[in-house]
């Protein structure tokens, strides 16, 4: 899962951001404070305390309303009706204009609040605000070292996936926006058809093959009726004809304004959509013979090491070189093997850890091993992998106390953006729950989603996993609003990596050999990803290596480890996140249940953990520390 908060952080910011250790800049009126002396210093009042928190808080809701006032995209990710006609600007003066407001908020932050009269809470959101800024700050600096189109950030299959799955639609006006957006998604192409092709003009482009898969893409979006003569609709096409048809029977508008809609629709998706996404195609076969059929990490591009070393900062919240990540990968990965050669004997199988790996990958005809792949079999995998998080769902008050108030649905990912073995992923909820999350499975072909995983998975996309976490972030009331659509990947991803070895902990999972190895071999996947996407990025590492590496320590199959490997090579660093926040969750939680004893309470931890929202490991790791104080201290 690619795993900002909401996909449009990863898409407005399509170079993304950054980080760094320091995570407190220090106000104006603190930095004075450390001049007087001891004697002369005084601790603030507890009215002061609550009067400086109320007037940040006050400030943070106001700053945040603007910030989010200005992506329409956003507005509709939060439920929200404003500028539902409208689709986020895109170019590089939006993006300077972006940073302009980040740098003046910071100032104003920096210049109006005393950090020392803040309570420990408001603290972290001042801290939060100021990371987050030093994010987009570092980033810049890496600005066109980043891929605009690639199989990954598909910001050319998300304009119909918004459209389709996440615009409401309950009247007229609302249909009036959708063919509004559909020109204003025109617009957003071909603004980051220019960003394309000013990167592509200093060198950097993304591997061979992400043309190639863009490509195929693009032509699916604008295959099938209006775009051609197939008799086919295309998606697109058939849910604005579905969501026509809906008000007509609802009787929110009459024959007439449907026709109108129609005709309108119709046109603005031939004359304007489709000559947008051949544009596109063109694009795309035009600086093809520019990229170097081998496949090479950012490394091999100008600013590359630089820029992979910014990227795993950001990606992790911390100052782990590619070495120590590579190294952290080894060791994990050795572990993980001995646990899978254990478990391997439990289910009876003769022979080598790497006899079962090639006995779990071929075999496809075992109903054990896979759904049919068949439209039943599909069916099979949604189902059961629902039945799986109702298994949870019914447990959750015996390890949290704070429980997401939005429910969560399985889906199959929409076929103009399916792929064949592709990472399953989680799309939110809204804030007021009016809209359940998403887990988005690529069922295209079933012999790339083998039955050992669906547990796994299901445990990690929605609970206790991503929908528990980002459910419970979306609703907070506690906190700035800012804070509830932080993205912090290493946090997000931990969390999820995390819940699949908490898991364990529930009664009724993990019942058979298979399904913990199925749970084992996820994780080793995980710290898999941490010598490969180093592999690839810092030692020249080259994609069949990479292939070679994960199918000799793992059981999935060929599909599967060439999507991961591509999706590494264009997204540096985000792979490294899930095991190194997973790894820094286990150690905050071993650290409290040693210091409190009996006094650790696991829906404590938990609450501690989830009840700030997303935040950097470093920030994370004080709010635990002072959870535990707290507890100490009585």
């Amino acid at each position: 899962m690619r795993k900002n908060l909401t996909l449009f952080t990863a898409l407005a910011t399509v170079f993304a951001l950054s980080s760094c250790d320091v995570v407190r800049a220090p106000s104006a009126s603190s930095t004075e404070a450390e001049t007087e002396s001891v004697e002369t210093a005084t601790a603030p009042t507890a009215e002061e305390i609550a009067a400086e928190t109320e007037r940040l808080n006050a400030w943070f809701e106001a700053k945040y309303e603007l910030e989010v006032l200005e992506s329409p995209i956003q507005l509709t990710f939060l439920g929200r009706d404003e500028r539902q006609g409208e689709i986020d600007d895109f170019s590089e003066a939006a993006l300077d204009a972006q940073l302009a407001r980040s740098r003046a908020n910071v100032a104003e932050l920096q210049a109006s609040f005393d950090y020392d009269k803040l309570t420990p809470d408001a603290k972290t959101s001042y801290d939060l605000w100021i990371y987050q800024a030093e994010r987009a700050e570092a980033a810049d600096e890496f600005r066109y070292n980043a891929y605009v189109f690639d199989q990954m950030q598909a910001i050319h299959t998300f304009f119909p996936q918004l459209l389709i799955a996440f615009h409401k639609v309950v009247d007229g006006e609302d249909m009036d926006n959708y063919l509004l957006r559909i020109e204003g998604s025109v617009r957003a192409m071909d603004q980051l058809l220019d960003q394309s092709r000013t990167v592509a003009d200093r060198g950097v482009r993304p591997p061979y093959f992400a043309f190639d898969l863009v490509t195929a893409e693009a032509q699916k979006i604008i295959t099938g009726a209006p775009f051609d003569d197939s008799g086919v609709d295309s998606d697109i096409w058939a849910d604005a004809q579905a969501k026509i048809a809906n008000l007509l029977e609802q009787e929110a508008i009459d024959q007439a304004k449907a026709d109108q809609l129609t005709a309108d629709i119709r046109t603005a998706l031939v004359e304007q959509w489709q000559p947008a996404y051949e544009r596109l195609i063109a694009w795309q076969e035009e600086d093809k013979v520019n990229a170097s059929p081998e496949a090479a990490g950012v490394s091999a591009l100008p600013n590359g090491i630089a820029y992979y070393n910014e990227r795993l900062a950001n990606q992790t919240t911390t100052a782990l070189t590619a070495d120590e990540i590579h190294e952290i990968g080894l060791s994990e990965v050795a572990r993980l093997r001995a646990e899978m050669e254990a478990i391997q004997a439990d289910f009876g199988f003769e022979g080598s850890l790497q006899d079962f790996f090639a006995f779990l990958r071929d075999t496809k005809d075992d109903e054990r091993l896979y759904y049919p792949n068949t439209d039943e079999g599909r069916q099979g995998y949604i189902d059961d992998a629902t039945a799986a998080i109702d298994g949870i769902k019914a447990v959750l008050p015996d390890y949290f106390g704070i429980l997401p108030k939005a429910d969560m649905v399985v889906k199959r990912v929409e076929p103009f953006r399916e792929q064949d073995g592709a990472a399953q992923h989680y799309f939110p909820s809204t804030p007021d729950g009016s809209r359940p999350g998403v887990y988005y499975a690529h069922l295209s072909d079933m012999t790339a989603m083998p039955k050992r995983e669906l547990e796994v998975i299901a445990y990690h996309e929605g609970l206790p996993g991503h929908h528990m976490q980002i459910a419970i972030q979306l609703e907070l009331e506690a906190v700035p609003t800012f804070r509830t659509q932080a993205g912090i990947t290493a946090y997000s991803e931990g969390w999820g990596l995390y819940s699949e070895w908490l898991a364990i902990e529930m009664p009724g999972t993990y019942q058979d050999p298979l399904s913990r190895f199925g749970r084992a071999g996820s994780e080793i996947w995980r710290a898999i990803r941490l010598v490969v996407d180093t592999g690839l990025h810092a030692k020249g590492w080259s994609e069949e290596q990479a292939v070679d590496y994960f199918m000799a320590n793992s059981a999935i199959t060929e599909a599967q480890a060439r999507s991961e490997v591509r999706r590494y090579l264009v997204l540096p660093g985000q792979a490294t996140s899930y095991k190194v926040g997973m790894l820094k969750i286990q150690e905050l939680r071993r650290k409290a249940e040693a210091e409190l004893g009996e006094a650790f309470d696991i829906r404590a931890f938990h609450d501690t953990i989830l009840g700030g929202g997303a935040l950097p490991l470093a920030i994370l790791e004080r709010r635990v520390d002072e959870w535990i104080a707290s507890v100490q201290a009585g």
